[in-house]
Protein backbone atom coordinates (compact mmCIF):
# COMPACT_ATOMS: atom_id res chain seq x y z
CA UNK A 1 0.00 0.00 0.00
CA UNK A 2 1.34 3.47 -0.66
CA UNK A 3 1.95 5.99 1.56
CA UNK A 4 -0.10 9.20 1.20
CA UNK A 5 1.48 11.84 -0.75
CA UNK A 6 2.85 14.80 1.67
CA UNK A 7 0.59 18.00 1.35
CA UNK A 8 3.82 19.69 1.79
CA UNK A 9 7.06 19.22 0.86
CA UNK A 10 10.75 20.12 0.96
CA UNK A 11 13.41 17.84 -0.98
CA UNK A 12 16.92 19.29 0.12
CA UNK A 13 15.93 22.91 0.10
CA UNK A 14 18.41 24.95 0.22
CA UNK A 15 18.32 29.24 0.04
CA UNK A 16 20.78 31.68 -0.61
CA UNK A 17 19.83 35.59 0.07
CA UNK A 18 21.61 38.25 -2.45
CA UNK A 19 21.44 42.00 -1.92
CA UNK A 20 22.39 42.84 -5.01
CA UNK A 21 26.29 43.67 -5.08
CA UNK A 22 28.50 42.74 -7.98
CA UNK A 23 30.42 39.58 -6.73
CA UNK A 24 29.05 39.34 -3.36
CA UNK A 25 28.81 35.91 -1.66
CA UNK A 26 25.29 34.81 -0.93
CA UNK A 27 23.67 34.56 2.79
CA UNK A 28 22.54 30.37 3.11
CA UNK A 29 19.57 30.67 5.30
CA UNK A 30 18.13 27.37 4.41
CA UNK A 31 21.07 23.99 3.78
CA UNK A 32 19.57 20.84 2.58
CA UNK A 33 16.45 20.88 4.06
CA UNK A 34 14.36 18.29 3.91
CA UNK A 35 10.73 18.05 5.20
CA UNK A 36 7.34 16.27 4.36
CA UNK A 37 4.01 17.28 6.28
CA UNK A 38 0.85 14.91 6.02
CA UNK A 39 -2.29 15.81 5.28
CA UNK A 40 -4.39 16.96 8.76
CA UNK A 41 -0.94 17.08 10.70
CA UNK A 42 -0.79 20.40 13.30
CA UNK A 43 3.15 20.79 12.89
CA UNK A 44 5.07 23.45 15.02
CA UNK A 45 8.31 24.67 13.78
CA UNK A 46 10.88 26.38 16.18
CA UNK A 47 14.13 28.14 15.66
CA UNK A 48 15.79 31.27 17.18
CA UNK A 49 16.15 34.33 14.57
CA UNK A 50 18.26 33.16 11.65
CA UNK A 51 17.39 29.76 11.88
CA UNK A 52 15.15 29.50 8.64
CA UNK A 53 11.38 29.62 10.18
CA UNK A 54 10.27 32.22 7.84
CA UNK A 55 12.44 31.64 4.74
CA UNK A 56 10.90 28.62 5.13
CA UNK A 57 7.12 29.90 5.37
CA UNK A 58 7.75 31.52 2.35
CA UNK A 59 8.99 28.68 0.27
CA UNK A 60 5.98 26.47 0.52
CA UNK A 61 3.49 29.66 -0.46
CA UNK A 62 5.88 30.33 -3.48
CA UNK A 63 6.51 33.88 -2.21
CA UNK A 64 10.19 32.90 -2.96
CA UNK A 65 12.15 29.99 -4.83
CA UNK A 66 14.54 28.10 -3.75
CA UNK A 67 18.02 28.18 -4.99
CA UNK A 68 18.25 24.54 -4.77
CA UNK A 69 16.44 21.51 -4.23
CA UNK A 70 12.15 21.07 -4.58
CA UNK A 71 9.28 23.17 -2.61
CA UNK A 72 6.15 20.82 -3.42
CA UNK A 73 2.43 21.59 -2.26
CA UNK A 74 0.45 18.31 -3.24
CA UNK A 75 2.48 17.33 -5.26
CA UNK A 76 2.89 21.12 -7.46
CA UNK A 77 6.11 22.23 -7.88
CA UNK A 78 7.09 26.21 -6.62
CA UNK A 79 9.31 26.30 -9.76
CA UNK A 80 6.24 25.90 -12.08
CA UNK A 81 4.87 29.43 -12.49
CA UNK A 82 1.90 28.15 -14.03
CA UNK A 83 0.59 26.53 -11.25
CA UNK A 84 1.58 29.48 -8.43
CA UNK A 85 -2.22 30.27 -7.97
CA UNK A 86 -3.21 26.72 -7.11
CA UNK A 87 -0.25 26.18 -4.68
CA UNK A 88 -1.67 29.34 -3.23
CA UNK A 89 -5.44 28.45 -3.46
CA UNK A 90 -3.69 25.11 -1.37
CA UNK A 91 -1.80 26.45 0.64
CA UNK A 92 -2.94 29.57 2.75
CA UNK A 93 -0.24 31.76 4.44
CA UNK A 94 -1.17 33.99 7.52
CA UNK A 95 1.57 36.92 8.69
CA UNK A 96 2.74 37.92 11.88
CA UNK A 97 0.80 41.72 11.43
CA UNK A 98 -2.44 41.55 10.92
CA UNK A 99 -2.41 45.16 9.99
CA UNK A 100 -0.37 44.33 6.86
CA UNK A 101 -3.20 41.73 5.95
CA UNK A 102 -6.74 43.29 5.92
CA UNK A 103 -7.42 45.69 3.10
CA UNK A 104 -10.87 46.95 3.52
CA UNK A 105 -13.37 49.16 5.65
CA UNK A 106 -15.41 46.38 6.86
CA UNK A 107 -14.82 43.03 8.11
CA UNK A 108 -17.33 40.76 6.00
CA UNK A 109 -16.06 42.26 3.18
CA UNK A 110 -12.32 41.91 3.78
CA UNK A 111 -13.08 38.14 4.31
CA UNK A 112 -14.72 38.45 1.14
CA UNK A 113 -12.23 39.91 -0.74
CA UNK A 114 -10.05 36.42 -1.14
CA UNK A 115 -13.09 34.56 -3.18
CA UNK A 116 -13.77 37.74 -4.79
CA UNK A 117 -10.47 37.62 -7.01
CA UNK A 118 -11.07 33.73 -7.33
CA UNK A 119 -14.06 34.84 -9.43
CA UNK A 120 -16.30 33.14 -7.24
CA UNK A 121 -20.06 33.48 -7.61
CA UNK A 122 -21.77 36.18 -5.38
CA UNK A 123 -24.19 33.96 -3.34
CA UNK A 124 -21.04 31.56 -2.97
CA UNK A 125 -18.88 34.40 -1.32
CA UNK A 126 -21.79 35.12 0.80
CA UNK A 127 -22.22 31.69 1.94
CA UNK A 128 -18.03 31.42 2.36
CA UNK A 129 -17.85 34.45 4.68
CA UNK A 130 -20.73 33.37 6.85
CA UNK A 131 -18.80 30.51 7.65
CA UNK A 132 -15.34 31.12 7.59
CA UNK A 133 -16.48 34.14 10.32
CA UNK A 134 -18.98 31.65 12.09
CA UNK A 135 -15.45 29.57 12.05
CA UNK A 136 -13.15 31.77 14.02
CA UNK A 137 -16.02 33.52 16.22
CA UNK A 138 -15.98 36.75 14.70
CA UNK A 139 -19.78 36.41 13.13
CA UNK A 140 -20.96 39.68 15.16
CA UNK A 141 -17.93 42.04 14.12
CA UNK A 142 -19.11 41.05 10.16
CA UNK A 143 -20.32 44.64 9.74
CA UNK A 144 -17.56 46.49 12.29
CA UNK A 145 -14.29 48.16 11.06
CA UNK A 146 -11.21 45.94 11.48
CA UNK A 147 -9.27 49.12 12.97
CA UNK A 148 -11.75 49.05 15.44
CA UNK A 149 -10.64 45.45 16.21
CA UNK A 150 -8.29 44.46 19.20
CA UNK A 151 -5.15 42.43 18.01
CA UNK A 152 -6.20 39.43 18.50
CA UNK A 153 -9.72 40.09 16.86
CA UNK A 154 -8.09 41.03 13.60
CA UNK A 155 -5.62 38.16 13.48
CA UNK A 156 -8.89 36.12 13.15
CA UNK A 157 -10.42 38.13 10.43
CA UNK A 158 -7.25 37.65 8.85
CA UNK A 159 -7.38 33.67 9.26
CA UNK A 160 -11.22 33.53 7.88
CA UNK A 161 -10.32 35.34 5.14
CA UNK A 162 -7.63 32.66 4.12
CA UNK A 163 -10.30 30.34 4.84
CA UNK A 164 -12.77 32.02 2.53
CA UNK A 165 -10.90 30.65 -0.22
CA UNK A 166 -10.55 27.31 0.65
CA UNK A 167 -7.30 26.08 1.17
CA UNK A 168 -6.70 22.33 2.33
CA UNK A 169 -3.57 24.09 4.91
CA UNK A 170 -2.32 27.38 6.61
CA UNK A 171 0.48 27.81 7.58
CA UNK A 172 0.86 30.49 10.48
CA UNK A 173 4.29 32.38 10.35
CA UNK A 174 3.91 34.04 13.78
CA UNK A 175 0.80 34.80 13.77
CA UNK A 176 0.49 35.57 17.61
CA UNK A 177 4.29 37.24 18.23
CA UNK A 178 2.57 40.78 18.39
CA UNK A 179 -0.20 39.95 19.97
CA UNK A 180 -1.34 40.42 23.94
CA UNK A 181 -1.63 36.93 26.02
CA UNK A 182 -5.02 37.64 25.52
CA UNK A 183 -4.94 37.58 21.99
CA UNK A 184 -2.41 34.92 21.41
CA UNK A 185 -5.05 32.76 23.13
CA UNK A 186 -7.85 33.71 20.86
CA UNK A 187 -5.76 32.83 18.32
CA UNK A 188 -4.41 29.89 19.35
CA UNK A 189 -7.68 28.44 19.79
CA UNK A 190 -8.79 28.74 16.76
CA UNK A 191 -5.72 27.22 15.49
CA UNK A 192 -6.27 24.50 17.32
CA UNK A 193 -9.75 24.30 15.93
CA UNK A 194 -9.33 24.06 12.59
CA UNK A 195 -6.84 21.64 12.94
CA UNK A 196 -8.79 19.24 15.44
CA UNK A 197 -12.35 19.72 13.92
CA UNK A 198 -12.16 21.00 10.69
CA UNK A 199 -9.12 18.55 9.61
CA UNK A 200 -7.35 21.29 8.13
CA UNK A 201 -2.97 20.80 7.69
CA UNK A 202 -1.27 23.37 9.92
CA UNK A 203 2.44 24.31 10.08
CA UNK A 204 2.67 27.08 12.82
CA UNK A 205 5.98 28.83 13.38
CA UNK A 206 6.07 30.45 16.36
CA UNK A 207 8.89 31.32 19.84
CA UNK A 208 6.16 30.52 22.47
CA UNK A 209 6.61 27.06 23.17
CA UNK A 210 3.29 26.18 25.13
CA UNK A 211 1.62 27.14 21.49
CA UNK A 212 2.76 23.53 20.71
CA UNK A 213 2.19 21.55 23.18
CA UNK A 214 -1.03 19.36 21.43
CA UNK A 215 1.09 20.08 17.88
CA UNK A 216 1.23 16.36 16.61
CA UNK A 217 5.22 17.14 15.76
CA UNK A 218 7.72 19.60 16.45
CA UNK A 219 10.45 20.81 13.94
CA UNK A 220 13.41 22.17 15.55
CA UNK A 221 15.58 24.89 13.24
CA UNK A 222 18.87 25.53 13.19
CA UNK A 223 21.41 27.76 11.25
CA UNK A 224 18.89 26.65 8.23
CA UNK A 225 18.83 22.95 8.84
CA UNK A 226 16.53 20.43 10.82
CA UNK A 227 18.64 19.75 14.47
CA UNK A 228 15.38 17.71 15.81
CA UNK A 229 12.05 16.03 15.45
CA UNK A 230 9.77 14.61 17.45
CA UNK A 231 6.40 14.99 19.01
CA UNK A 232 6.23 17.97 21.74
CA UNK A 233 7.24 15.01 24.63
CA UNK A 234 10.35 13.91 22.84
CA UNK A 235 11.18 17.43 21.80
CA UNK A 236 11.01 19.75 24.63
CA UNK A 237 12.76 16.70 26.78
CA UNK A 238 15.89 17.47 25.46
CA UNK A 239 15.43 20.99 27.55
CA UNK A 240 19.63 21.48 27.98
CA UNK A 241 20.26 20.69 24.16
CA UNK A 242 17.07 23.00 22.75
CA UNK A 243 18.92 25.98 25.66
CA UNK A 244 22.07 25.52 23.60
CA UNK A 245 20.95 26.28 20.87
CA UNK A 246 19.03 29.97 22.06
CA UNK A 247 15.12 28.49 22.53
CA UNK A 248 13.24 27.97 25.26
CA UNK A 249 10.86 24.95 26.63
CA UNK A 250 7.01 25.23 28.23
CA UNK A 251 7.04 26.74 31.55
CA UNK A 252 6.37 23.87 33.24
CA UNK A 253 9.02 21.72 31.25
CA UNK A 254 11.63 24.56 32.84
CA UNK A 255 9.85 24.21 36.22
CA UNK A 256 10.05 20.26 36.35
CA UNK A 257 13.54 20.89 34.72
CA UNK A 258 15.09 22.69 37.67
CA UNK A 259 13.07 20.58 40.54
CA UNK A 260 15.54 17.98 38.57
CA UNK A 261 18.37 19.26 38.74
CA UNK A 262 17.81 19.83 42.69
CA UNK A 263 17.05 16.07 42.87
CA UNK A 264 13.22 15.61 42.77
CA UNK A 265 12.59 12.61 40.69
CA UNK A 266 10.27 13.94 37.77
CA UNK A 267 9.51 12.56 34.38
CA UNK A 268 11.45 14.90 31.67
CA UNK A 269 8.79 15.24 29.95
CA UNK A 270 6.36 17.40 31.56
CA UNK A 271 4.34 19.68 29.35
CA UNK A 272 1.42 21.34 31.43
CA UNK A 273 0.08 22.59 34.36
CA UNK A 274 -2.43 19.36 35.70
CA UNK A 275 0.40 16.92 34.87
CA UNK A 276 3.27 18.80 36.39
CA UNK A 277 1.23 19.49 39.65
CA UNK A 278 -0.08 15.37 39.54
CA UNK A 279 3.69 14.46 39.31
CA UNK A 280 5.11 16.67 42.49
CA UNK A 281 2.19 15.33 44.81
CA UNK A 282 3.35 12.09 43.84
CA UNK A 283 6.79 12.61 45.14
CA UNK A 284 7.50 11.11 48.54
Amino acid sequence: MNKEQPILSLKDVSFEYFSGEENEEGSLALDGLSLDVQKGEFVGVIGHNGSGKSTMSKLLNAIILPTKGDVLVKGLNTKDEQVTWDIRQTAGMVFQNPDNQLVATIVEEDVAFGPENLGVIPGEIRRRVDESLETVGMSAFKKKEPHNLSGGQKQRVAIAGILAMEPECIIFDEPTAMLDPSGRAEVMKTIKKLNRENHMTVLHITHYMDELIDADRIVVLDKGKIVMQGTPREVFSHVDELKAIGLDVPQMTAVAHGLRQKGFDLPDNLLDVKETAEAICRLK
